[in-house]
């Protein structure tokens, strides 16, 4: 472990004497690319010396005790059985900073969330969870931009898609991504039967134009009167964009904003992201044969979690986790299960180290 820690440090050394040359600082791609790789090795390093420092003083601990100076060996016999627990302590701590991270985890993220079966009241829990989400990212002080939203009669979310900006959000929310299912009794249920509805979670990092170049060429923009509240705007000027991506057909639009140049670049940032995603999905696919985690980041069609209103509960079905603190999670309070969740990533990917 001492080698692979000591080349890491070495890495991380080179990469900072490269983010200080003037060819590089000019590069603007390069040194985003580089200045990531130096940030994500930072704690690695940092924890790194201190077990190098740590190793090399057991071993003049071991030298003292095949020694011949006994005041010297009592000495060291009080200090040695703290060091080696510290030193398994770090240990661990070090495996799992050696894990390879994925290198989207600190990047901002774009969220959407769609109502699927159940109809209006599907829209009412994609609503919930559309607020669920927003409580959680003003609780990490995450800044929250709202690229679009189509509401349903009953103000429920048939859509929504908002960009979450802050260190860690894709990191955090990578494994919303799923089938969400709510149990309950409808407002609108005269009976008080229990019905079953869901909505859709998609979340992606948001790419960056380091990331992925769009073709001004490969665009067809289309501007349109927006629709819906708004402001004097609506219907009035031609504010709305929608951007066609031709060669793979991907439309996005964005009416948020009265300004036309401001939906022109929210709408640009959705598109990179997908795009991006769409990259991934390739490259993924290209590794087919590579080992599969346990716990699903990415498939939307999958059944995730549950939350159950009559019994206050909230089941995680990945990892089989049951918590019985529904409201505080329905406020934003994800951490326990998102925590639950990378621990048992990190146990999958150690495992198969």
């Amino acid at each position: 472990m001492i080698n692979k820690i000591k080349d890491v440090v070495k890495r991380y050394d080179e990469l900072g004497l490269k983010l200080s040359q003037s060819e590089i600082v000019s590069n603007r791609k390069k040194f985003t690319k580089l200045a990531r790789e130096h940030s994500s090795l930072e704690d690695l390093v940092t924890i790194g010396k201190i077990f190098i420092l740590k190793s090399d003083q057991l071993e003049e601990f071991e030298d003292v005790l095949s020694g011949d100076d006994e005041e010297l060996k009592e000495l060291v016999k009080e200090e040695i059985d703290e060091l080696k627990d510290e030193l398994e302590s770090l240990e661990e701590k070090l495996k799992v900073l050696l894990i390879p991270k994925d290198p989207d985890d600190d990047k901002n993220t774009i969220l959407e969330i769609r109502s699927g079966t159940g109809g209006e009241e599907a829209a009412l829990f994609g609503g919930d969870l559309y607020r669920m989400y927003m409580r959680y990212a003003e609780r990490r002080g995450w800044k929250i931009e709202l690229m679009s939203l189509s509401e349903s009669e009953n103000r429920g979310v048939k859509e929504a898609v908002v960009s979450i900006i802050g260190k860690g959000a894709f990191g955090d929310l990578k494994f919303e991504s799923g089938v969400h299912r709510v149990q309950r009794v409808p407002a609108t249920e005269s009976s008080g039967r229990i019905h079953t509805s869901a909505a859709t979670v998609a979340v992606l990092p948001e790419a960056e134009d380091v990331d992925i170049e769009v073709n001004d060429a490969d665009l067809k923009i289309d501007t349109y009167r927006a629709s819906g509240a708004g402001g004097q705007h609506v219907n009035k000027t031609e504010s709305a964009i929608r951007i066609t991506h031709i060669p793979t057909g991907l439309v996005v639009t964005c009416q948020d904003e009265t300004s036309q140049h401001k939906n022109r670049d929210k709408a640009m940032k959705v598109l990179r992201t997908r795009l991006y995603e769409v990259e991934q999905e390739r490259l993924h696919k290209e590794r087919a044969d590579a080992r599969k985690s346990m716990v699903s980041t990415g498939d939307r069609s999958a059944k995730i979690r549950t939350y159950n209103y009559p019994q206050g509960r909230v089941t995680e079905h990945r990892i089989n986790l049951t918590l019985y603190k529904l409201d505080s999670i329905m406020d934003g309070d994800l951490a326990e299960i998102i925590e639950a969740l990378k621990i048992e990533e990190q146990k999958v990917k150690l495992s198969s180290a």
